[in-house]
């Protein structure tokens, strides 16, 4: 391909160069065969006025949306730096919050107390003790706004004891229980009629138990199930009701004429209505204000149903406690 410039010099005479606008497909060296060949070199300004007007190339666009391209990446790199180490910041801000951490203040104001304290030491050293006063006194005006770590902490006083506190003197011990019954509701129970218990009771008397054995519905059957609801010891083999007492107290039960609640009731043969030939047993459900008791009872007529009656003669009764 040969140049405008180059047909330029072909044709030029002399010391002078005729100047020949370039094709446009070729305006890309125009300046340049302007600037090197022709006898305006000598006037840059006149260069620099057709290198403006010349159009541009494709080379110089893509170097000029490389160049483009290249600054918005740097651009958007130095953003993205920049608001990186900004939430960093927050986040040691909120950490440092939350878990206690010292922030910029607190080290500062830690350097300037640990400074103040090394000045003490210094001139506690050096100079008399009433000059030492004074620089203390001075010392704590400076510092008053800010204290150190190590001055907030509180010495361990070596002369301490240990001691019981009246709380531990006004202990309630009614509520620890004393019993060493193996069954736990016999050792509540003894624990509330511990003024009442028998001498050398023994609270872990064989009971006689192993399952119900009595026909249902009968008034044994019936005194037998709600023991087992109260988990309160009941014999298998206790016999007839009127004889409930005397064989509850072969095995160790304790046995009076005060009711109390939960407690099997034995009814002598014929006593308020009961059978002439086998007694009667009932449970001691409730005790009224009035001294009164309230029963739960079964019987053969009443086919697993229990009914409740209210007895007041309560002493006239034998009862089987535990």
């Amino acid at each position: 391909m040969r140049h405008a410039a180059h047909k330029a010099n072909a044709q030029s005479t002399g010391s002078a160069s005729v100047y020949r606008p370039a094709r446009p497909g070729r305006a890309a060296h125009t300046s340049a065969v302007v600037y090197a060949n022709s006898p305006l070199a000598v006037v840059p300004e006149v260069a620099k006025m057709l290198n403006e007007g010349a159009p541009t190339t494709r080379r110089a666009i893509r170097q000029a949306a490389r160049q483009k391209a290249h600054k918005k990446q740097f651009l958007s790199a130095s953003a993205f730096a920049l608001l990186a180490a900004t939430a960093s910041s927050f986040a040691y801000a909120s950490t440092a919050s939350s878990a206690g951490l010292p922030s910029a203040s607190d080290a500062v104001s830690s350097l300037v107390t640990d400074t103040t304290d090394a000045s003490v030491a210094t001139t506690q050293s050096t100079e008399s003790s009433s000059s030492t006063t004074t620089l203390r006194d001075t010392n704590a005006d400076v510092s008053s706004a800010t204290v150190s770590r190590s001055e907030a902490r509180v010495s361990a006083d070596d002369s301490a004891a240990w001691s019981l506190s009246s709380e531990s003197d006004a202990l309630d011990t009614s509520q620890m229980s004393k019993s060493l019954a193996d069954n736990p509701e016999v050792a509540k129970l003894m624990d509330r009629d511990a003024a009442d218990l028998p001498v050398d009771f023994n609270p872990n008397h064989a009971t006689g138990d192993t399952g119900n054995a009595y026909s249902f519905s009968q008034c044994t059957w019936w005194a037998y199930v709600r023991r087992q609801q109260l988990g309160l010891p009941v014999g298998s083999y206790f016999g007839n009701g009127a004889e409930w007492a005397d064989s509850a107290r072969a095995l160790g039960y304790w046995v009076d004429n005060t009711p109390r609640v939960g407690d099997i009731m034995v009814f002598q043969r014929g006593q308020e209505g009961s059978s002439a030939v086998y007694g009667h047993v009932a449970i001691v459900e409730s005790i009224n204000p009035d001294g009164s008791v309230v029963t739960s009872e079964c019987g053969a007529s009443l086919n697993g149903q229990t009914m409740s009656r209210t007895f007041s003669n309560v002493h006239d009764f034998q009862y089987i406690h535990y």
